[in-house]
């Protein structure tokens, strides 16, 4: 790859923990002062560096990130005085936000324009700014924001692209503030990750829009603890002819994400993304089968995922299988988020456009072109995204 590869990464929620995580890991890497851990495709050879990424963003909170990772408490006071001048010069941009689509995001670094067209150009407008003044070779936009309540999905607005296109003229409340990044993202072709569980990219209208104008888009809902555990577990007790009777989960954490999930119309946007991925893998309904989100202030990033596992086998006998993953919340999200940056990358220079389900290993919720049932079986999707690479090689 040239030296002279520069990739942005436009992150809106540029200033919460999984952001700054990340940006403090490639300084790190930068310097020398880190390895690989924690990256799965730190192998995959002719994907760009993670050295040569390059960032900025968007948040409601207009603190430089160096203030903000003191604030998450993810990274250590090594970690800080290590990555701290770099994150010290990042300071987000105004933010397009919307508290009816997000109670709990709190903060006045806010974009001051009412109208919808007007949000997309202010938009538009900070990525051709950064892809100039940087000098970037690719830009890739990922949404990290606070989960918003879910709109009507059925709404004729968000079905095609001319009712996209007319909902933005008519300023229709039925457009999020998820869903104006990810069309202005498009619109200036650049590819775009929804690692949150809101809907933006993957709206029938906006799938066909990414498809269209051959941009690569990829969703949803970033896949790192308890989900992954599930798609590890769930395929083996099928495997071996074990019915699960119930699977009762628990979360609790106390950093902002967790504060967000406080709302209840943003908690139920993320419960149903977790909460579909048992069925589709045992091709049968989980009739108790719990997922429960407590926002708990003192445990922070350190995130505590309890599973209880009810299973019936060989002659009607009860058995339990219980799992306390005891994480980071993003230490295990931010270098998901970095590799999936390079791949969809990898995937425009490929000339390869709209919903990537190759990247579907990385999600909860996996956003498939024809609205097919998604694969989320973890082995399975890792085969499927190291043929694709695989692929692109020869």
């Amino acid at each position: 790859m040239a030296e002279a590869t520069r990739t942005g990464v436009a992150i809106v929620g540029l200033g919460g923990a999984v952001a700054t995580t990340a940006v403090a890991g490639v300084e790190m890497m930068r310097l020398g002062a880190m390895g690989r851990d924690g990256l799965p495709f730190a192998d995959a050879e002719g994907l760009v560096p993670y050295e040569s990424l390059v960032f900025a963003g968007w948040d409601v909170d207009g603190d430089d990130l160096a203030k903000a990772a003191h604030g998450h408490r993810v990274l250590d006071a090594r970690q800080i005085e290590v990555a701290g001048p770099a994150l010290a010069g990042i300071e987000p941009w105004p933010a397009v936000a919307d508290p009816e689509y997000c109670r709990n995001a709190r903060g006045s670094n806010l974009v001051a324009v009412p109208a919808l067209r007007d949000r997309v150009a202010h938009i538009a407008e900070d990525v051709r700014r950064f892809r100039s003044e940087q000098d970037l070779t690719d830009l890739v936009v990922v949404n990290l924001a606070s989960t918003e309540r879910w709109p009507d999905l059925t709404l004729p607005a968000l079905a095609t692209v001319d009712g996209f296109e007319a909902a933005l003229d008519g300023d229709d409340p039925a457009i999020t503030p998820g869903m104006l990044y990810a069309y202005a993202a498009i619109t200036e072709g650049c590819p775009y990750v929804n690692f949150t569980p809101s809907a933006s990219a993957d709206v029938p209208a906006l799938q066909e829009l990414a498809l269209r104008r051959g941009v690569p888009v990829a969703g949803k809902d970033g896949k790192t603890g308890q989900t992954m555990m599930k798609t590890v577990l769930a395929p083996a007790f099928r495997s071996r002819a074990l019915t699960v009777d119930g699977w009762y989960s628990t979360n609790i954490l106390g950093n902002r994400d967790g504060e967000i999930l406080d709302d209840p119309d943003s908690l139920s946007s993320k419960v149903a993304t977790k909460g579909r991925v048992l069925d589709d893998i045992l091709g049968y309904k989980v009739e108790d089968h719990v997922v429960r989100i407590d926002y708990y202030r003192p445990r922070g990033d350190e995130k505590e995922a309890w599973d209880n596992i009810d299973l019936v086998g060989f002659l009607g006998q009860r058995m339990q299988v219980k799992v306390d993953f005891m994480c980071r919340d993003s230490v295990l999200a931010a270098p998901l988020v970095l590799e999936l940056v390079r791949l969809v990358v990898e995937a425009q220079r490929r000339g390869e456009g709209g919903a990537q389900e190759q990247l579907g290993y990385f999600f909860k919720a996996p956003v498939t072109r024809d609205g097919g049932r998604p694969e989320h079986a973890l082995y399975r999707q890792e085969q499927v995204l190291r043929d694709w690479l695989a692929a692109g090689a020869r």
